[in-house]
Parts: C-alpha cells; sequence; structure tokens
C-alpha cells in the first residue's frame, strides 16, 4: 500500500486528492444510506436488497417431530446487491485498520517507503486472513467437513447451504472486489498494479467459481488451507520487518506452501475428478444448479492446477531471488573484510619496521657522534 501524506491545505472539493483523504467518510456515508433505508417502509425493500442475504428456503421438519425448521439459502443475482454494501464495509474496515493501528506503528518504526507499502499490505491481509481462517474453521467444524471428508462431493449438487457459509462467500467476494479501489485510495505505485490485478483475479475467480457451481463445500476447505499458509507468510514479514534477524518463519511457510499445493490439488482431483464422476446425478441442470458434466470438471480441474501451477513458479522465483540476495550479501561481508584485514596487517608491518629501524640506527648515530 502506497503512503498517505496528510497535507496542511484542504483540497478543492470532489478533486482526486480530496477523494483520497476522505474516502473513509463518503463511503461511510453510502453505507449509512441503506442502513437508513431500512428505517422507512418505502424504501425498505431497496435496503434489505443490498443488507441482508437474500433467497432464503426454509425445510419444515417432519410431522410430529420436535426439530425446528432449518433455513437454507442458494445464490442468485440479487447476491450482487449484497456483494457491493459489504465491498463498502471492506472499505471502511480497511481505513479504520490503516489509520488506527498500522499507521501509529509506522510513525513509530520509521520504515523506508518500500519497507512501508510492504508492511501496510502484509497488515492489512493478516488481519483478513485471520479473520477469515477462524470463521471459515468454525463453520467446517461445525459442517462436519473434516471427519466426513465424502460430503465434499457426496449430494452434490450443494446448492442450498447454511446461512455461516453463504454469508462468508458474500463477504469473501465483497473483500476482494474492495480491492480494486483501493488500488486508487492507496495510490498504489504503476508498476505494482498489474501484480495486484493478478491475484485479486485469481481470488475473485476461484470464489465466485466455487459459489455459482455449487462446489461450496470444497471451495470453503481449499480457500481456509491456503488462507492460513498466508496468514503465515505475512506474520512472518510483520516479524521480519521488526527484526530483521527473525527469519525462521519463512523457512516454515517455504514448507507449508508446497504441503498446501499438493494437498489442495490432491483434493480437488480426488472431489471432482473421482467423486463426481462417479455420482448418479450426471448432466447439467440449471434449475437445479447441476454442472456435473465432463467439461465443467475438465474446467474446474485445469483451473485449479494453472493456479496452483502459477503460484509454485512464483514461489520458486521468490526464493532463487532470497537465495541471490543472501549469497550476494555474504560476498559483500567478506570483501570488506578482506581489505580491514589487510590493512591491519599493513599498519603492523610498519609500526614493526619503523622500530627496527630507529633500534638500528641508534648505535650508527652514537659512533658518529663519538667520531
Amino acid at each position: 500500500m502506497g503512503i498517505r501524506k496528510k497535507n496542511s491545505k484542504n483540497p478543492p472539493v470532489l478533486s482526486h486528492e480530496f477523494v483520497i483523504q476522505n474516502h473513509a467518510d463518503i463511503v461511510s456515508c453510502v453505507a449509512m444510506v441503506f442502513l437508513l433505508g431500512l428505517m422507512f417502509e418505502v424504501t425498505s425493500k431497496v435496503a434489505v436488497l443490498f443488507i441482508t442475504v437474500q433467497y432464503n428456503v426454509t425445510i419444515s421438519a417432519n410431522e410430529g417431530s420436535e426439530e425446528p425448521a432449518v433455513n437454507y439459502f442458494h445464490h442468485g443475482l440479487k447476491d450482487l446487491a449484497t456483494v457491493f454494501f459489504y465491498m463498502l464495509v471492506a472499505i471502511i474496515m480497511h481505513a479504520i485498520i490503516q489509520e488506527y493501528v498500522l499507521d501509529k506503528i509506522n510513525r513509530k518504526m520509521h520504515f523506508s517507503k518500500t519497507k512501508h507499502s510492504k508492511f501496510n499490505e502484509s497488515g492489512q491481509l493478516s488481519a483478513f486472513y485471520l479473520f477469515s481462517c477462524g470463521w471459515g474453521v468454525s463453520i467446517i467444524l461445525s459442517e462436519n467437513l473434516l471427519s466426513n471428508p465424502v460430503s465434499l462431493w457426496e449430494g452434490y449438487p450443494h446448492a442450498l447451504m447454511p446461512f455461516q457459509m453463504k454469508f462468508y462467500y458474500i463477504c469473501q467476494l465483497g473483500y476482494w472486489l474492495h480491492v480494486l479501489p483501493e488500488l486508487y485510495f492507496q495510490k498504489i505505485k504503476k508498476e505494482d498494479i498489474p501484480r495486484q490485478l493478478v491475484y485479486i483475479s485469481l481470488y475473485l475467480v476461484h470464489i465466485a467459481g466455487a459459489y455459482v457451481l455449487n462446489l461450496n463445500r470444497l471451495g470453503l476447505v481449499l480457500l481456509v488451507l491456503h488462507y492460513l499458509v498466508e496468514l503465515l507468510f505475512h506474520v512472518s514479514r510483520l516479524v521480519y520487518f521488526s527484526n530483521e534477524e527473525r527469519q525462521r518463519g519463512f523457512t516454515l511457510w517455504a514448507v507449508l506452501f508446497v504441503l498446501a499445493r499438493l494437498l489442495t490439488l490432491s483434493l480437488s482431483v480426488l472431489t471432482v475428478g473421482f467423486g463426481l464422476a462417479g455420482a448418479q446425478q450426471q448432466g447439467l441442470d440449471l434449475a437445479t444448479g447441476n454442472f456435473n458434466v465432463l467439461f465443467v470438471r475438465v474446467t474446474v480441474l485445469a483451473a485449479i492446477c494453472a493456479a496452483q501451477a502459477f503460484m509454485m513458479w512464483k514461489f520458486i522465483n521468490f526464493q532463487l531471488r532470497r537465495w541471490r540476495e543472501q549469497a550476494q550479501l555474504h560476498q559483500n561481508l567478506k570483501k570488506k573484510q578482506a581489505p580491514s584485514k589487510s590493512k591491519s596487517k599493513n599498519k603492523a608491518n610498519g609500526v614493526n619496521g619503523s622500530v627496527s629501524a630507529n633500534g638500528a640506527d641508534s648505535p650508527r648515530a652514537r659512533k658518529e657522534k663519538s667520531s
């Protein structure tokens, strides 16, 4: 994230600088408009589309049983309005974390411009990954996805979702969409924008794909697995910025990163390649949300494999660049130590030579004086 400089002069209203400095307040006012819409009967129906989760389906219990009715949800076009509202919430939360946590730490640490931007990026993503991992793990445990991994593909299509799972996907899409306007609000450098757009697009395509294709259970497990590894990386980078000698977290992250890629591929092939391929309900049915056809399965596996290969390629380049930098640092240290040793030897030889010269000349001088 870029460095935001506070100017003493107030910028012109609706100028670029004015929008950047006050974007959190502007977005908060827009969000308040939707909340105030709930208070009036005329606008409440529209406001509900943006604030509450849509497409509720109530499944009543059998007659005579004491079990209460269960509410489930499915996806639809109205979810776009809900995603938009929680994108606004993500922008507000981003500004709160930046102003009240990260900016205060930056003032104390006095980072350079490069470290400042990387520290802000890792700080924001660490908070998001930590929250998403905790929330995702609670959903996985409540749905018994770990104790019963067959449920990842059994009963497909998983068109009906519990509230927590659907709201989780809504918030994930809202967060990664909010990063797009943050590129402008945070004054990201032009050379960094393509890198940011690539990983934002990867997140949006995979999360939206799992949501629309009713692969929400597999998507949730893979997302939490990926977030855990990324959380370790960004926490390790924050620790490294506080003390550059602490680099053990990167070593642990490198091992877990490779294991996470292998586990992601294994779960994807097991679920899509074997589980769905052998399921009884085959065919394309948009009404029931069934996308269990060969073309879709091959496309899903190809997308996952391509994403894992891309991340491994970036990971290998990162490790090679890191090893080269460390090797260059060691060479520079050796070069600095070698001249210092030679200078100390020359000084010692010069002192010894002067002492021996003075000692040799003193007897001759005495003889000349006596003669």
